[in-house]
């Protein structure tokens, strides 16, 4: 499948595709099969004002999940989550995301506490993986966060934290390829 690098027209989204609009899911999240089968319908049942509304339905579906007693449904969900790299990842594919981390600038120190942090946040919460909109935020704030996210200990509440920063990391690339 062809990387896409912009944006189609948000009216011509219903009309294209299921391989073009699972290549805007992967441009505006990451790419999921699990989110492919879950929001590439959606796509093409529903017409949306602009993609911050596309985003916000998919963000629905996501929180949907989340509030499923289905142990399945927190697994797909999970997958779906999992699908970002982990901050301050040297191996990250997707070119948004990319960019995204290369704001995280800092010492090697400073890598390896991240490394470390990624490590607890994800023993804290199985199947989660620390996602937060970094725009422009430095390490140490980010760093900060997580810790402060480790020791509440709510794994429902990081579910919904992870959902909305996934939506808001979308958004922003939304705003930036259309």
């Amino acid at each position: 499948m062809a990387t896409k690098t912009s944006l189609p027209c948000i009216k011509a989204v219903p009309s294209l595709s299921a391989e073009e609009r699972a290549q805007i899911l992967d441009l505006l999240f990451e790419p999921s099969t699990q989110l492919h089968t879950l929001s590439v319908p959606l796509l093409h049942g529903k017409s949306f004002e602009s993609y911050d509304d596309m985003v916000s339905a998919v963000g629905v579906q996501l929180s949907e999940l989340s509030e499923s007693a289905s142990m399945s449904d927190t697994q797909w969900l999970e997958s779906i989550l999992g699908s970002h790299p982990r901050l301050g990842a040297k191996k990250v594919d997707s070119a948004q995301s990319q960019a995204e981390q290369a704001q995280l600038q800092g010492s090697g120190e400073e890598a390896e506490q991240l490394r470390d942090l990624n490590e607890k946040y994800e023993s804290k919460f199985p199947g989660l993986r620390y996602v937060v909109f970094v725009n422009g935020r430095s390490r140490q704030v980010i760093m900060d966060d997580m810790r402060k996210r480790i020791d509440s200990g709510r794994i429902e509440t990081e579910r919904a934290g992870a959902i909305r920063a996934m939506c808001e990391i979308a958004a922003d690339r939304a705003a930036k390829l259309a």
